[in-house]
């Protein structure tokens, strides 16, 4: 095993503080302390790591984390220590982690719905390893892990089960989408949703989550793709990705602009915004017998009103999508081969890659809507 290393990491001590970020820096680029990995676990140097929405709402205190943490949690590394009891990986191996790793023993896990996994959801809103501990210190005390992944960092310890083995062929800043934007965009139309070749998508909230969405049902052969957005700039850059028609949703009319489209409603509208007005658009583009799926992360308070007799007489169907549904291990190689193949061109989606010195004013950007996905190089 080795010795306890000196890293650099970006770490959360206080939510809630006031935009701009830039100014009031809430993310701080310290030297901390990293254990080396326990038994079936694993370290790894980062080499990418996306900014998402999740690590934004964190940030605000939207949605609280125990504090100090290190957030980051779409990222992609090479492996360079193994704990004991790891099997299937060797150090120099490429690795995109997953942010729940799968027990593959409970409940969830058995009936084939890791994303829900039962000891991981506990781990992972204590912050902690599985063990319930954290490899992260600073002056004996210690620093929590973001959704057991803790990417904002030079180097990170996982459980063994949150990793995928990835293509070394495959750049770093590009299979980082797929530990978090990618899967949980795509997952939602292909897993939660269960789209078909020629049905009609509506993809509400256009960030990473949503243009993966929109990526993803251009690949299936949806008969209509309909993105809808606040920003036209977005909506703009939706077109170009090949979107049949955008609409924004400050539109008076815009959801009637969706049933004139189509004709009555999408067969399936995503929500990838992380907000009940988002979700409420998302439904009421929905047809009768359609599906609306939520896949943004608001937080705890936000909620949508439903008519009771629409959903029984229209036989209409809200699900839930946590991480697109997703069965990391065989969903992260089929889709980055889709992105290795051209048919879900996922590089598109990357903004621009940035330093830690860049981090708070890349989350100005983010909070503005003013940026896609930005992608940390430690």
């Amino acid at each position: 095993m080795g010795d306890i290393m000196k890293i650099k990491a970006a770490v959360l001590r206080q939510s809630g503080l006031p935009r701009p970020y830039s100014k009031s820096k809430p993310l701080s680029i310290e030297e901390v302390d990293i254990d080396p990995p326990k038994s079936n676990e694993v370290m790894i140097k980062v080499q990418a790591v996306g900014l998402c929405h999740s690590d934004l709402v964190a940030i605000s205190g939207e949605r609280g984390k125990p504090m100090p943490i290190v957030l980051g949690h779409e990222a992609a590394g090479i492996i360079t220590e193994l704990g004991d009891n790891v099997e299937g990986f060797e150090i120099g191996d490429h690795v995109v982690p997953s942010y729940v790793a799968s027990c593959g023993l409970c409940e969830m896990c058995s009936s084939g719905r890791p994303a829900l996994c039962e000891p991981a959801t506990v781990a992972n809103a204590k912050a902690v390893l599985r063990d319930g501990t954290t490899r992260l210190s600073q002056n004996g005390k210690s620093i929590h892990h973001h959704s057991g992944v803790a990417g904002f960092a030079e180097y990170s310890v996982l459980s063994k089960e949150a990793l995928v083995k990835i293509d070394k062929s495959i750049p770093f800043e590009q299979a980082a989408l797929f530990g978090c934007g990618v899967v949980t965009g795509v997952g939602s139309v292909i897993n939660t949703a269960d789209a078909k070749a020629g049905q009609f998508i509506g993809v509400v909230g256009l960030g990473g989550v949503g243009l993966s969405a929109v990526l993803a049902s251009l690949a299936l052969g949806a008969g209509k793709v309909i993105a809808i957005d606040l920003s036209n700039e977005k909506l703009s850059f939706a077109k170009e990705l090949g979107v049949h028609h955008t609409i924004n949703a400050a539109d008076k009319d815009a959801i009637g602009q969706v049933h004139k489209i189509t004709n009555g409603g999408v067969h399936i509208a995503v929500e990838t915004a992380g907000s009940g007005r988002a979700l409420q658009t998302a439904y009421e583009i929905t047809r009768r017998g359609g599906t609306t799926v939520a896949a943004g992360m608001p937080g705890p308070e936000a909620e949508i009103n439903l008519s009771h007799l629409k959903i029984a007489a229209e036989e209409r169907c809200l699900r839930g999508s946590y991480m697109g549904s997703c069965v990391a291990k065989r969903d992260i190689p089929r889709y980055l081969n889709m992105f290795q193949t051209g048919s879900l061109p996922v590089d598109k989606l990357m903004s621009r890659t940035i330093k830690f010195n860049e981090l708070n004013e890349a989350m100005d950007r983010l909070s503005d809507a003013k940026t896609i996905r930005e992608v940390l190089l430690p």
